[in-house]
């Protein structure tokens, strides 16, 4: 499995933290379970942004392979007159 890239880890640590933010604020639970389904729900959902995030592609996929030519072979030098 691939490791994630610094754009990866914040997109999904931001989506973390304002999706928990939103949810508490807006459903204005106090209970345990409410918080706890809400931020499971945001663990989720950050998971998610930080999976869709597109990935640079390798340099090798981006640029074809230019043909590499034969280094040019050397001639002996004969010494024999």
């Amino acid at each position: 499995m691939p490791r994630p890239t610094a754009a990866q880890l914040a997109y999904g640590s931001c989506t973390v933290i304002f999706s928990t933010l939103a949810m508490l604020l807006l459903s204005q639970t106090s209970s345990g379970t409410g918080i706890t389904v809400i931020a499971l729900a945001a663990l989720a959902l950050g998971l998610l942004v930080a999976m869709t995030v597109p990935v640079p592609k390798a340099l090798a996929a981006v640029a074809p392979a230019q043909p590499v030519e034969p280094a040019p072979q050397e001639q002996p030098v004969s010494t024999a007159l």
